[in-house]
């Protein structure tokens, strides 16, 4: 029989922690998950250990700080089990077995002696390849000396290497994770910690970071993340633009409306970026309708973002101008996402969309509107700069993407966030509203176009039941 061949890395268990860590963990070493409580340690260690079983691993949990009880509550929040994990349920400040005689008022280096060799025993009978060690501020707190505290960390890490076993250690962090002359991170072969902080208003953010892994380029600084029920830990690493395969020879993407595209010199290109800007009642969201049942009628695939529209909103406006896009959607052809405010997280928006897009084979993304989801968030700065990168995604990947930018007001001219987003736009659709003697007339304008030609002049936008039409800006004829 042969023999098996050793793995060079092992899964997390977290499918996108694994994508940043180029694949996964490195085997047989020591890492430490830190930190505070809440923020998904013990769940991304159940669902490490799940991996394990799953690939026919021996494996154990070892708490010192939770009971097996409580581990199975968290194991059947999410419709798990923990069969296959060997829970050994210790307790660092209790005697073990054979101490009876023992005050129990006992010193910190006895009840230090017998915690480690509780543990040694239970790895010794039964020979995991997985281990998590829950938690390292139990230890902490026994010894009360740092260099004890790294001495006994060093022994451990030796113990584990000679039994060729992945184990991950989580700690505790608490009043700020400092803690002067540890310096406990040197010892293990990675590092990986959890954020999770509390906006003013919304949910509670949360992100992960891998401040250390030896020997992996990994994919460094924070990635957003959540606790989903049935899915435990879930990761949203950051995009990579270069990851997508850039197409060189766009193609014209028309709108069905031919004084339009001839405003663009014949229509708009994939794999660029148009912002969609004005007030309310300009016809914003009616361009995105108009471009994406023109795709659509091509037999091209089409996603919208919704952040401020609803869905049956959506569906009748579009009705209303003679475009029925309720069947596309049906067929599956047209992917629609309703978004609520605060509900989700750059990192996960973006996920969300190069997964659409790449299933789906997807031509033309219309976000609507991108005011919106600017305004979701705490840091509207940052998230600019995380949508760039997504932004550049679909570009490479050949898509059309608009952006529809609201502006303060119904005749205003400043736009709506305080950030600055014209430099996202390859194109830039201007639509404006006006009055003049007694009527409101909108008005389109192509104010910028960094590829090909494009028509300068300002003409009429005009919307009706019957259809979208543009023509010439002519000044009304007097009564």
């Amino acid at each position: 029989m042969a023999k098996r061949k050793k793995q060079l890395v092992v899964s997390s268990g977290i499918v996108g922690l694994d994508e940043i860590l180029r694949g996964g963990l490195p085997a047989s070493n020591l890492y430490i998950m830190q930190g505070a409580p809440g923020a998904g340690k013990t769940t991304a260690a159940l669902q490490f250990l799940r991996a394990g079983v799953d690939a026919g691993e021996r494996c154990i949990y070892v708490s010192l700080s939770q009971t097996a009880s409580e581990l199975q509550s968290i194991a059947l929040s999410h419709g798990w089990t923990l069969d296959g994990i060997r829970v050994e349920e210790l307790s660092a400040s209790e005697a073990v077995n054979g101490t009876a005689d023992q005050t129990i008022f006992q010193t910190a280096e006895l009840r230090l002696d017998e915690t480690r060799m509780a543990i040694e025993r239970a790895i010794e009978e039964h020979k995991p390849e997985r281990l998590v060690y829950d938690s390292l501020l139990e230890i902490r707190l026994i010894t009360g000396d740092t260099p004890r505290f790294r001495r006994e960390l060093i022994g451990f890490k030796a113990f584990l290497a000679k039994k060729g076993i992945v184990a991950l250690l989580l700690d505790t962090q608490t009043n700020g994770g400092e803690r002067s002359g540890e310096e406990i991170e040197g010892i293990a072969h990675g590092v990986i910690r959890f954020d999770k902080s509390l906006e003013e208003y919304g949910a509670v953010r949360r992100r992960i970071e891998v401040s250390k892994m030896r020997g992996v380029a990994f994919a460094d600084g924070y990635h957003d993340m959540a606790i989903r029920e049935g899915e435990g830990v879930v990761v949203f690493p950051r995009i990579v633009p270069g990851s997508a395969v850039e197409v060189v020879k766009p193609q014209l993407i028309k709108s069905g409306v031919e004084a339009l595209d001839e405003m663009f010199g014949g229509g708009q290109e994939s794999g660029t970026i148009t912002l969609v800007i004005g007030q309310s009642g300009t016809g914003k969201s009616t361009m995105s309708s108009l471009y994406a049942t023109a795709a659509l009628q091509r037999g091209e695939s089409v996603a919208l973002f919704l952040f401020e529209e609803r869905l049956e909103t959506f569906f009748r406006r579009s009705e209303g101008l003679g475009m029925d896009l309720r069947q596309f959607h049906k067929d599956g052809q047209l992917v629609i996402c309703d978004f609520s405010p605060n509900e989700i997280s750059p990192g996960e928006f973006g996920q969300i969309v190069q997964r659409v897009v790449a299933e789906n084979k997807t031509r033309v993304v219309v976000i609507d509107s991108f005011t919106g989801y600017l305004n979701s968030l705490p840091h509207r700065d940052k998230a600019v700069r995380d949508i760039q990168s997504l932004l550049k995604h679909l570009a490479r990947a050949n898509v059309l993407t608009m952006l529809i930018v609201a502006q303060h007001g119904l005749l205003g001219q400043n736009i709506g966030i305080d950030v600055d987003v014209s430099f996202l736009g390859d194109t830039v659709l201007l639509l404006r509203i006006s009055e003049h003697e007694g009527r409101l007339r909108r008005s389109i304008t192509v104010v910028k176009k960094r590829h090909g030609p494009h028509d300068l002049d300002v003409r009429e936008l005009l919307i009706a039941s019957s259809g979208i039409s543009v023509v010439s800006y002519n000044p009304l004829p007097d009564a």
